[in-house]
């Protein structure tokens, strides 16, 4: 299945964003523009995909789902520095395709170090949260301790070991229910997710690591849909 409704008017969908009935609203985070610009500085050099995959994932996004509000939510650019001419251009590209569409509403990251200076001259300001729908929506890199909470920052994934080595890697959803805290998995393709465990220390947002996140129910983003894999406790004990 594509989408999947997990609170009255909240669907997590296969295309990486979450859809509020409100609007409709379509969240996603962790553009993590200019990544490619970053990895070149240090010496690695991948070609250069990441915003023109983000382009057409979002173009689908915005015939699918028809949204009047598009809420970003951070690390829209990577690196932590002033962005480069390069950088700017890629992050006014997406804007531009968004804000033709859609009213959209950009939360600041901690990678949106200097953010402000490109989208200022667009008519868009960089804010630290916002509430849709009596959900509080943040980056998720530090914890306002309201809840419900929808956040980004913490790339989530889960590993599942082969019998014989190997396994399988799979981003995710995490929805700590009883918390209410619902965490997306990164928008961008070269994010290659953290993998959850169960181990405080191993996980990055303050408010999924302040919830019962052993008991969170974990769903699985994959080339089929959307695919419910229990919660993090269960999926410790399984391997293929």
């Amino acid at each position: 299945m594509r989408s999947l409704e997990i609170r009255p008017g909240v669907r997590i969908t296969s295309d990486r964003c979450l859809v509020l009935e409100e609007g409709p609203t379509v969240v996603l985070g962790d553009l993590h523009l200019g990544y490619e610009r970053a990895l070149e500085q240090e010496g690695m050099y991948i070609p250069r995909i990441n915003t023109d995959s983000i382009c057409d994932a979002l173009n689908d996004i915005l015939c699918r789902y028809e949204p009047t509000r598009v809420v970003l939510l951070g690390d829209v650019k990577h690196d932590f520095k002033r962005s480069g001419f390069e950088e700017k251009r890629e992050v006014r590209r997406i804007m531009t395709l968004l804000t033709e569409a859609a009213q959209v509403v950009v939360i600041k990251g901690n990678h949106d170090n200097y953010l402000q200076n490109i989208i200022s001259d667009m008519g868009l300001l960089a804010v630290d949260y916002v509430d849709i729908m009596g959900y509080r929506l943040e980056h998720g890199h530090s914890d306002s301790g309201v809840r419900p909470v929808i956040i980004g920052h913490e790339h989530p994934s889960v590993r599942i070991p082969g019998s014989v080595g190997g396994g399988l890697k799979i981003q995710c959803f995490v929805h700590a229910r009883d918390d209410g805290v619902i965490v997306l998995p990164p928008f961008s393709p070269f994010s290659s997710g953290n993998d959850l465990v169960l181990d405080k220390a191993c996980v990055m947002a303050p408010a999924l690591k302040s919830s019962d996140f052993a008991n969170a129910e974990i769903y699985g983003v994959t080339d089929m849909g959307i695919m419910k894999l229990g919660t993090l406790a269960e999926l410790s004990d399984v391997s293929i």
